[in-house]
């Protein structure tokens, strides 16, 4: 399985078959080169989400950029796509890059960001990355001078796919283990846990999302980890008034376009000041 076919959740078959034959073809769509056709040349297979982790360490390798970070984006595709323009899977469509280099691109310190999600990822694979590279993770969070005051999490959707039973207590016990694992490794920073997005599949919405979104709202509000996590509802900005997923902010099923990740900073700047307070 690959990354396209565990963060396109919910579509039907055929765009899921289009989704990975596109997927396998990202990075030779200009199909011709100048001894003949990209298919008559040796070339090795890497997917999307490899080369996102690629690009993700030699960000992390490079000291002279960690330091100014102030917010830290971790999380799977919906978090990875605020830095996409054209989605290379659906062509014509936007992701969030405009909106993340008017806002997170460095222009203001104060929001300066720096985005570690990955296509793909549930929450096993996130709590891999963070985990100490001396513990046998990735170590993704190692670097000291990677200082965040503010982290943002959104997490778990992936793991409706091929979920556990029940699969609402693993997905917010997921979660749980993700924030755990972020607040250790970087505990003087505050995590702003979002809810998650609703898809465009009512029934999943009502059995999985709705009740995942009550009981990490409630994790949030009690307890010790009440002093460094705050959780913001994002779910009813991206309802239409029929109270279903709102298409026009979202490119599929799942991820949002330009005009949803604009929506979602429009919120999350204000949350983020309040927070900080």
């Amino acid at each position: 399985m690959t990354d396209v076919d565990r963060k396109t959740v919910g579509a039907p078959l055929a765009t899921l078959i289009l989704a990975l034959l596109l997927g396998s073809l990202a990075g030779t769509a200009n199909a011709q080169t100048l001894g003949g056709f990209a298919s008559t040349q040796p070339t090795a297979r890497i997917e999307y989400w490899q080369q996102r982790l690629n690009d993700i360490d030699s960000r992390l390798s490079d000291p002279q950029t960690l330091a100014p970070v102030r917010l830290l984006f971790l999380g799977d595709s919906i978090t990875d796509f605020w830095t996409m323009g054209e989605n290379p899977w659906f062509p014509g469509t936007q992701g969030g890059r405009v909106v993340w280099d008017e806002t997170f691109g460095g222009s203001n310190p104060d929001y300066s960001g720096l985005n570690l999600g990955i296509s793909g990822d549930r929450t096993e694979h996130v709590l891999h990355r963070i985990r100490p590279a001396a513990e046998g993770g990735l170590g993704q969070l190692d670097r000291p001078d990677l200082d965040p005051d503010v982290i943002v999490l959104l997490i778990g959707i992936n793991n409706r796919w091929a979920a556990e039973t029940p699969a609402v207590e693993s997905i917010v016990q997921g979660v749980r283990a993700v924030v755990a694992a972020v607040h250790d490794r970087k505990p003087r920073a505050r995590i702003v846990l979002l809810s998650l997005l609703p898809t465009n599949e009512p029934a999943r919405n009502a059995e999985i999302v709705g009740p995942v979104n009550a009981a990490l709202a409630a994790f949030t509000s009690d307890g010790p980890q009440a002093a460094y996590v705050r959780s913001l509802d994002l779910y009813p900005a991206f309802l239409g008034a029929d109270g279903l997923q709102n298409r026009a902010f979202f490119m599929d099923g799942v991820h949002p376009n330009e005009a949803g990740y604009r929506a979602w900073r429009d919120r999350l700047i204000p949350f983020i000041d309040s927070v900080r307070r």
